[in-house]
């Protein structure tokens, strides 16, 4: 038997905290490069050593980064298409939730397990078929149809998210409020969405970040320029300026502050809802 002595708990407590900070610095410090090298002429893009705070900082790449290729009409693509989807898988994966929880009907289970079934096939293994599907629906090249599959693509893990806050409600709560006579739609409307607002940030925000940064259905399905989203332009835009390092890397910044500011707003009822449960089924 170990005997757990002081010394033995402060060998772990040191050991556990090195390891955090070498993997902090290990997510941390391409980032931080990433970030310096943006504000750098691309001249000192590769100087040797590094320097994490550049000299002479300037923000002509972040200036020709928006201004130039359609930036910003990229920029309000990714936008719009992350904010409908984000809109659209909440609600559904919601409404989707709240029958599997709630409600008791023939192939519930089954139904629930098919759909999580999902989660295992990677999105590559199926992206032929869905690319005959978007033809066949005449989806493809399309911010709509980038919404359509977005949305299908979101809704497993969502809905499996949501269905685990919603099981871990009272049914005194329902009890309650069949007796004042609401029906199963304003009880959802009433009772279930206000009170699972961190599990519904944290729904969107997953969402959120899947739609933003997802690159290849985008790549696969738009042919039209002026329908890129960010990450198609931020790629095209590195095989223009090949050796335009700073370029590249302050557009791929611009490109991560929306993702920084959902976060950040959401991280509180992102912690309150892993707090309550709502990652357990």
């Amino acid at each position: 038997m170990t005997i757990d002595t002081p010394r033995l708990r402060r060998t772990r407590t040191a050991a556990r905290f090195v390891t955090l900070v070498v993997g902090a610095l290990v997510m941390i410090v391409p980032f931080l490069y990433m970030l310096a090298t943006s504000f750098k002429p691309n001249a000192l893009a590769f100087e040797w050593p590094p320097r994490f705070i550049p000299d002479a900082p300037t923000i002509a790449n972040y200036v020709e980064a928006w201004s130039a290729n359609n930036f910003a009409r990229y920029f309000l693509n990714s936008a719009m298409v992350a904010c409908v989807t984000t809109a659209a898988t909440t609600l559904l994966a919601a409404m989707a939730a709240y029958a599997f929880a709630r409600f008791r009907f023939p192939g519930r289970t089954l139904l629930f397990w098919t759909m999580m079934l999902g989660l295992m096939v990677p999105g590559v293994v199926i992206l032929i078929p869905q690319f005959l599907v978007a033809r066949t629906l005449a989806l493809t090249d399309s911010l709509s149809g980038l919404v359509f599959f977005y949305v299908g693509a979101g809704m497993a893990f969502n809905t499996f998210l949501l269905r685990g806050f919603f099981e871990r409600m009272p049914r005194e709560l329902d009890e309650a409020m069949d007796m004042d006579g609401a029906g199963p739609i304003r009880r959802f409307l009433a009772l279930y969405l206000p009170l699972s607002r961190p599990a519904l940030a944290t729904a969107a925000i997953f969402a959120f970040l899947g739609a933003w940064d997802e690159y290849t259905w985008a790549l696969t399905t738009i042919n039209d320029p002026d329908k890129y989203t960010l990450p198609l332009a931020i790629a095209q835009y590195q095989g223009q300026h090949a050796t335009a390092w700073g370029l590249v890397f302050a557009a791929s910044i611009i490109g991560m502050l929306p993702v920084i500011a959902v976060f950040l707003l959401g991280q509180r009822h992102v912690v309150a809802g892993l707090q309550t449960g709502a990652v357990k089924a």
